[in-house]
């Protein structure tokens, strides 16, 4: 928050000098922050050196003032005035050092004092955590209060260093929310992944910063600027972002998309409605009753592919594939995924999105959910007309387990381009036939 506006400040400044080239100047200032942003240069960190940071700041704005170089260029051809515009560039070059210097020593001075500080909460008993406690306590400048250890009873909290001991890992989200902490770092922790991932996968951890000590710290990743405590790296696990702007985009898509699909696919949805009624007569709309968000139940709309016997065998009956009720047109619908047209309605009621978890029936989320603990957390998002462990082969009697592992990967991952990539594939998968 401090950063940004004074980076944007040394990076304008040039225009005091010369409203000549403030179009220029404007787009490199905008062109660089959003470098920055996007290479996580405002990204809060734990420790604080502009020397670290200060390849990553003249490597981004030299690439965008390049960018700007090239359009000012064919626009104006002129040395002089080139030449102009990139001394501009070069002041704003050496402002940007000194900003980033006075944010940098704010932000630290404001730690020091205590003005600024998180609760944080380490998951772990071993020496590494006990290590990580007591820089916490004795260095302020890394912005956070210890709160206390989260351990498996299996661990013995008999020492002073080790203490206090506010709960176990099982009710890790409870404990977030009764000592206000704002930052989780997993230390050294003696459990299973699975039990661990239940506990940090809670939807009251969403908006708790979330840490980890590498296992393999003495070896660092050769990605990005590394962030430790005191000689402790820690690495910033990426939380999944189901709130906010992008989410809301997400949103104004599906409504975008199904409208103009439902305008624009009339004819083969009226295709459709024709070949079912010709084939199997009234009732061209199957309703079937799926779990959304939340576990919340609804009616999913699908062109009638065959006829089931009653109620029960439509929730129970797992794969009519290869049904022998199944006729030629609705095996057609069902290998192109014509028949999952109608759910475009679906997406514009806001029941589904266009790329999320497959929606399951009830009978088979209960089951699903005992036998594979991550099942149940598909759920977290809105079940989707297409999805990633769909595209990826996972249809039909596929296992639940590598369905559930693809759909979790998708939430925890989600971006706006995994959602365009998604949809490309399915297209890809339409026109190859690749349905059930």
């Amino acid at each position: 928050m401090l950063a940004l506006p004074i980076d944007l400040a040394a990076l304008l400044a040039p225009i005091t000098w010369s409203q000549q080239f403030w179009k220029g100047t404007v787009a490199v200032a905008v062109i660089t922050v959003g470098a920055f942003m996007i290479g996580g240069l405002y990204r809060a960190r734990r420790h604080l050196s502009v020397l670290d940071e200060l390849p990553q700041i003249y490597f981004r704005f030299l690439a965008a003032t390049a960018a700007v170089a090239i359009v000012v260029a064919g626009r104006h051809n002129s040395i002089n005035y080139i030449d102009g515009f990139l001394r501009l560039a070069g002041i704003s070059a050496v402002l940007l050092l000194p900003a980033r210097a006075i944010s940098r020593a704010a932000v630290l001075y404001a730690r020091r004092k205590r003005l600024v500080e998180h609760s944080a909460i380490i998951v772990g008993g071993g020496p590494i955590a006990i290590e990580l406690a007591r820089l916490l306590r004795r260095y302020p400048q890394y912005g956070l209060r210890f709160a206390g250890f989260v351990d498996v009873p299996s661990t013995a909290h008999n020492k002073k260093e080790s203490m206090p001991l506010v709960g176990e890992v099982e009710s890790l989200e409870e404990l977030v929310r009764y000592t206000e902490c704002d930052v989780v770092i997993i230390a050294d922790i003696d459990c299973s992944e699975n039990r661990l991932l239940r506990a940090v996968r809670a939807p009251g951890m969403a908006r708790t910063d979330l840490w980890m000590v590498p296992r393999l710290r003495e070896f660092p990743g050769s990605v990005g600027s590394p962030d430790h405590i005191g000689a402790i790296p820690v690495v910033p696990l990426r939380q999944p972002t189901l709130s906010g702007p992008k989410w809301a985009v997400k949103r104004s898509t599906d409504v975008f998309f199904s409208g103009l699909a439902l305008l624009l696919l009339s004819p083969i949805l009226a295709f459709c409605a024709i070949g079912t009624f010709l084939e199997g007569g009234r009732g061209i709309i199957f309703k079937q009753q799926r779990i959304g968000r939340y576990g919340k139940p609804f009616n999913v709309l699908k062109f009638r592919s065959m006829r089931p016997v009653d109620d029960t065998e439509s929730q129970t009956n797992w794969n009519i594939g290869h049904d022998p009720r199944v006729g030629p047109f609705g095996k057609f619908m069902r290998r192109t995924s014509l028949d999952e047209l109608p759910q475009l309605w679906n997406i514009l009621r806001g029941d589904m999105t266009v790329v999320g978890p497959r929606p399951e029936r009830p009978y088979f989320v209960d089951r699903f959910s005992v036998d594979y603990p991550e099942y149940a957390m598909r759920h977290r998002v809105p079940v989707g007309l297409t999805g990633l462990a769909q595209v990826s082969g996972l249809r039909g009697d596929t296992p639940i387990s590598d369905r559930a592992r693809f759909d979790n990967y998708y939430i925890e991952n989600w971006s706006l381009w995994l959602d365009v990539k998604v949809i490309l594939r399915t297209v890809g998968e339409v026109f190859r036939g690749g349905g059930r």
